[in-house]
């Protein structure tokens, strides 16, 4: 089974980010071959500033290297250091109906809420198809409100495959050039909370972040919104943005106890909210640590990026190759 997954370079990662997503990604590896890549080519839809988008790719590789993934096991790279892909992109393309792409929920969600819509954002499907189907990934690793991306990308290789390879067989998916990979759909996560109870989400300006210095994290988590409850009153930890967000770091029986805390009262929540803190640090200074590490020595983590984009062009070389012969470009 070969994996693949990519991940936006748009903002610096948060907790939501890392029990939301990027756990289960380094996790996945244990499951096979993965190539893992910086998309910064989609994220020119929403970052426009060339020093920052740089930073924000280096930022992705380091925060995977930290949080566990092993450049011996899986492939990371840059999504731009491949340029095969904007050629795949391109071919795909003229196969693409134009009534695929307005089923896109980016560009109905965009279109309901009366933003601007430009060819990147319209067209991003065509470049995330080109992004798996040229690494010929069996499995695509996403939520449920992702699926859509796989489903498109299945329909794009079929059409190119129905056009360009007689021997092509729609049902079972043989004879053609180009692979139909299957969505993995991910266990449900926890919808983590953010600072004022809402969903954790940059936009919100809500979030807790990840590798940022300990005094913005402690800001942060000290600035948890909460209710006017005294400390002698008991507290329902259902209702309560601090108790959620520490249940994301505690075990099961960790989580009951603490609940009893809550109803039993006598206690504030700026000691729930210290509790957070510490529970924070411990799950999540070794990889603050190991990042800390990584960032002194930048020349090891571009040689890792540097060989996984070699190895991601050898496979992407072969694809590209079958792709222009079938359909009568390149060489």
């Amino acid at each position: 089974m070969r994996l693949l997954s990519g991940v936006k370079p748009t903002h610096r990662p948060h907790v939501g980010n890392y029990f939301g997503a990027m756990r289960q990604f380094v996790a996945l590896q244990d499951r096979g071959p993965g190539f893992f890549f910086v998309a910064d080519l989609h994220a020119l839809n929403q970052v426009h500033d060339a020093a920052l988008l740089r930073e924000y790719t280096l930022g992705v590789a380091l925060d995977y290297l930290a949080l566990g993934l092993d450049p011996e096991r899986s492939t990371l790279f840059v999504q731009s250091h491949v340029p095969e892909v904007s050629e795949l992109d391109w071919i795909l393309g003229t196969v693409t109906p134009m009534g695929l792409l307005q089923r896109a929920h980016a560009y109905k969600d965009a279109l309901a809420k009366e933003q601007e819509v430009g060819f990147g954002l319209f067209a991003y499907p065509v470049l995330m198809a080109a992004d798996i189907l040229l690494y010929r990934a069996d499995t695509v690793p996403v939520g449920k409100d992702q699926v859509q991306h796989v489903e498109i990308t299945r329909d794009i290789a079929v059409k190119f495959n129905t056009r360009y390879c007689k021997d092509f067989d729609p049902q079972t998916g043989q004879g053609g050039v180009l692979s139909l990979p299957a969505a993995l759909v991910q266990a449900e996560v926890a919808v983590v909370p953010g600072t004022d109870g809402r969903k954790m989400s940059k936009s919100y300006g809500n979030t807790i972040p990840l590798f940022d210095p300990d005094k913005d994290v402690k800001k942060a988590i000290m600035g948890v919104v909460t209710s006017s409850t005294t400390v002698e009153a008991p507290k329902d930890p259902t209702t309560c943005n601090v108790f959620a967000l520490l249940k994301l770091f505690l075990e099961p029986a960790e989580q009951a106890t603490l609940a009893e805390r809550y109803r039993r009262g006598g206690e504030g929540f700026g000691v729930y909210k210290a509790l957070l803190l510490e529970r924070f640090h411990a799950h999540l200074d070794p990889a603050r640590k190991r990042r800390e590490e990584l960032a002194k020595n930048l020349d090891h983590v571009h040689a890792i990026l540097t060989r996984g984009a070699a190895k991601a062009r050898a496979v992407a070389g072969e694809v590209l190759s079958a792709v222009q012969k079938a359909c009568g470009v390149g060489r």
